[in-house]
């Protein structure tokens, strides 16, 4: 490696708030001294910085040295730009967390910050140039509280299909909630039910390093029922606690390649003697959809049997107008990337708007994700959404936690 890619520092062994290795990537000396300055006032002092993203990809491939657990990256760079070194990113399958900093205009860094998405990396977020201080401390701030801590053992990248078949017979799946709070009254109507994985070594273990593996090795059915059936008897332990909330489940599009999943679905149904109008299925669309006329013989189906169909994640993946067209869906949920910050950034605000129009006048209830602080629910309120969901609201939560909240909630009457 040479001397266009050094540490900065020598004081590593100085006490510090976060020793995590962070690395900069950007070809101007002058961006890249003001960051790591910047970063250092912060507490962080393990910080590589790279003027070249070749020398950046030599210093992620020497096993010799610590991981980077942080990338700060640069687009528009000579040789190797930010879009080629994000795709290097992604070939590694590197596992650390990814910042964009950028002085192009904003729809080109959204653009890039798709691609990232796509390529599985974990994007942060994104910057300006010159960076600003105080959105620098907000992101770190972001970052060291949202990153899972690792249990004993753990390790990055997905996971073996042998075990995740062991964990699935061994009951090893756990579910948490994140509440959907209602924009007129802020009554709490339903939750949505998100997997984890309770490793007897590792802790736990988040969707990203299992549900793919479930998807490619024929074990989705088996771990959307488990949830399913969790998620319906957690449900009913509420109702017996005079909570009646609606339920969402995640269902991938494999599952409804199977034409007797509705029977199944209405099998757990039955036995938690649950209402059939309180599931609510969320589509979810991480891989091509199947024939669709499968497809549409199968929600087709669930709809008869009162479920509700939700489209997750509505403008990213296989999201389309004629599927909204052609398909019973009674809810839309609009992704976070078009929520968070909508009310400062004119495309997302424009999409969101447009999305939710065209929802209400299909006649369907729409879901807002990603509400990440007070200013995202007061704008997405003014647009006249139905229900909101993200952390300003509620973090997931065990089952057992989640009577006791909305119980507080309903106390307090606190508005957003």
């Amino acid at each position: 490696m040479n001397t266009d890619c050094l540490p900065d520092g020598d004081d590593r062994k100085q006490d510090r708030k976060n020793d995590a290795e962070i690395l900069l990537l950007d070809d101007e000396p002058l961006l890249l001294r003001v960051l790591a300055l910047a970063l250092n006032a912060c507490g962080y002092r393990s910080i590589t910085s790279c003027a070249n993203a070749a020398d950046a990809l030599l210093r992620l491939d020497d096993a010799a040295l610590p991981p980077i657990e942080l990338i700060f990256c640069d687009l528009n760079m000579p040789g190797m730009d930010g879009v080629q070194f994000v795709r290097a990113l992604g070939e590694r399958g590197w596992q650390g967390s990814l910042v964009l900093i950028s002085g192009e205009e904003r729809r080109t860094v959204d653009t890039v910050a798709r691609l990232a998405s796509a390529h599985r990396l974990d994007l942060l977020g994104q910057m300006p140039k010159p960076v600003v201080r105080a959105q620098l401390v907000e992101l770190l701030e972001r970052w060291r509280t949202r990153q899972p801590a690792p249990g004993p053992g753990a390790q990055a990248g997905e996971v073996e299909p042998g075990e995740l078949r062991r964990a699935l017979a061994a009951g090893e799946f756990v579910n948490v909630y994140q509440p959907k709070m209602a924009f007129a009254g802020g009554g709490i109507e339903g939750v949505e039910a998100l997997v984890r994985w309770q490793h007897p070594v590792a802790g736990i273990i988040y969707p990203d390093r299992f549900i793919g593996v479930a998807e490619r090795h024929g074990l989705i059915d088996a771990l959307t029922q488990a949830v399913c059936a969790r998620a319906l008897a957690d449900a009913s332990d509420w109702q017996r606690q005079g909570l009646g909330l609606s339920v969402a489940i995640n269902v991938s599009m494999d599952s409804l390649r199977d034409l007797d999943f509705p029977e199944r679905i209405a099998a757990e149904v039955r036995r938690a003697a649950f209402n059939p109008a309180q599931l609510v299925l969320e589509l979810t669309e991480s891989r091509l959809p199947p024939n669709p006329v499968v497809l549409l013989d199968t929600l087709t189906r669930l709809r008869l049997k009162r479920y509700r169909l939700s489209i997750d994640d509505f403008g990213t993946g296989y999201s389309t107008l004629a599927q909204l067209r052609d398909i019973p869906f009674d809810e839309l949920k609009i992704d976070r990337g078009f929520v968070h910050r909508a009310h400062a950034d004119p495309a997302r605000g424009a999409i969101l708007a447009a999305s939710l129009g065209m929802a209400h006048q299909l006649g369907l209830r729409t879901v807002a994700e990603g509400i990440e602080d007070a200013a995202d629910w007061q704008h997405v309120q003014r647009l006249g959404c139905d229900l909101g969901q993200g952390y300003h609201i509620a973090r997931p939560m065990p089952p057992a936690a989640l009577p006791a909240w909305v119980a507080a909630r309903s106390l307090s009457g606190q508005a957003r």
